[in-house]
């Protein structure tokens, strides 16, 4: 066994020691003191072995990936591969959510008592949207009058309009939510791949290309907003990436910074890509010219919503009241502040794990300016990882994300599954990510 394979072993073997610390000490904690909520910690779910009508399928393409996914990510034409990313990120993502059946599994996710759908139906509090988003930020805290759904409160308006406009279509209801949600996710499979080619070169996005379809993340894709959330974030991304790089500058420029403005219309967490954005800065070879056309796009969307009468700002800080109101309140910060980033293992699997302790040493050995002047390869891709991993870092440190982070972080996630780019042997990387998925999903149910 040589070395590097040694140590990235051993990295994964860590990150499963802080998963099991995690869940140990988790346990010990809602159990004695209730003070978690979460009945699974330190994931939001509960155990519930269990198989379903989508267990078949997704073995099924867990194997072909393994199998298959290495070769012909290194021989497709590149559009093809971008198109067979999605339509296999897709696959994935509903057969992992079918496991637990079309019901539970994607038609009633987003109807709960805590989801979008609650305005919708019975009650259709948007019917008037102009006078919904004046009316917004006197529903969010707990007690106040007709008090937003957790997630709706917890949100800015984007998020709720996508799935009031959808069902103005006729594509209501919790199937159609859903479905969106899982489609459109699974494109971010195919931007990010945009984004690592546009930086650091093509060989490296097709080795890529296979652990971004199988991700374990793909368990929480599907069916949950913020898929839908990871998939703009990462659009937005990879259209800087393209505009930066010299590709049609303006209209990637003008379509990023329209997508940006929309991201933190749909999560306030968000505005922490700005991290990613600069690190995309950082890497682009043609920084200045795109930027008056970003800058434009973005304020079209916040002007509107300013416009229309809904303050972000103000709506920031009462979502930052009612969280305390609620469970954020209780959860015990030291134990999330690291408990977050076990469950962060769970999302990106032991394969990318030993990819980040790959994408680490790559900085160290060349230097920030040398990454910066090589035209592409490795050093580039760990510093792209390195933002969002920096990203996902301050998100865990502001205390606004205490349990739950397997769904809200998702977004940052996908930005460190490029790491097992950097790894050899893939399949058998593929195999450890597909079996987690696969465990997760038919032994727990998770909450999201």
């Amino acid at each position: 066994m040589n070395r590097d394979l040694l140590r990235d072993l051993s990295a994964a073997l860590a990150a499963a020691l802080l998963v099991t610390t995690a869940a140990v000490v988790g346990t010990f904690l809602e159990h004695r003191y209730g003070n978690l909520h979460v009945s699974w910690p330190p994931l939001y779910g509960h155990w519930e072995p269990h198989l379903g009508p989508g267990t078949p399928a997704a073995i099924l393409v867990a194997v072909a990936v393994v199998a298959y996914g290495p070769s012909l990510a290194a021989r497709l034409p590149w559009r093809a591969l971008l198109w067979s990313a999605w339509g296999t990120a897709m696959a994935w993502t509903f057969s992992l959510a079918l496991v637990d059946g079309w019901q539970r599994g994607i038609a009633l996710r987003l109807t709960t008592k805590y989801e979008y759908l609650q305005v919708i139906n019975p009650v259709n509090r948007f019917h008037d949207i102009p006078a919904a988003l004046r009316d917004f930020t006197h529903h969010i805290v707990i007690h106040s009058p007709d008090a937003w759904p957790a997630h709706v409160a917890g949100h800015p308006p984007a998020a709720t309009l996508t799935f009031v406009l959808l069902d103005r279509i006729g594509l209501g209801g919790g199937a159609w939510a859903g479905v969106w949600c899982i489609t459109v996710g699974a494109t971010a499979a195919a931007a990010v791949l945009v984004t690592v080619r546009a930086l650091c070169g093509e060989q490296l996005a097709r080795r890529a290309a296979p652990f971004l379809v199988l991700a374990p993340a793909a368990v929480w894709m599907g069916t949950s907003a913020d898929g839908y959330f990871t998939a703009v974030a990462a659009w937005a991304v990879a259209f800087l990436a393209l505009a930066v790089t010299g590709h049609r500058p303006r209209s990637a420029g003008l379509a990023s910074g329209l997508l940006f403005g929309l991201v933190v219309y749909l999560s306030y967490g968000l505005t922490l890509f700005a991290v990613i954005a600069g690190g995309v800065l950082l890497l682009g070879s043609r920084r200045l010219k795109p930027l008056p056309y970003v800058i434009a796009g973005f304020v079209v969307l916040p002007a509107v919503f300013t416009f229309v009468g809904f303050n972000w700002w103000e709506a920031y800080r009462l979502l930052v009241t009612r969280y305390y109101q609620g469970a954020g309140g209780i959860r015990p910060y030291w134990y999330w502040v690291w408990a977050n980033l076990a469950c962060t293992v769970l999302l990106v699997g032991p394969a990318t794990v030993a990819g980040l302790r790959r994408a680490g040493a790559a900085p160290v050995r060349q230097g920030v300016r040398g990454c910066l002047r090589r035209p592409d390869g490795e050093p580039r891709l760990a510093l792209l990882v390195g933002a969002a991993l920096l990203a996902l870092l301050a998100a865990d440190l502001s205390g606004m994300s205490k349990a739950e982070t397997e769904r809200i972080w998702l977004p940052f996630v996908v930005w460190l599954l490029p790491a097992a780019a950097f790894l050899n042997r893939p399949r058998a990387w593929l195999t450890a990510q597909a079996a987690l998925a696969l465990l997760l999903n038919h032994l727990l149910v998770t909450g999201w």
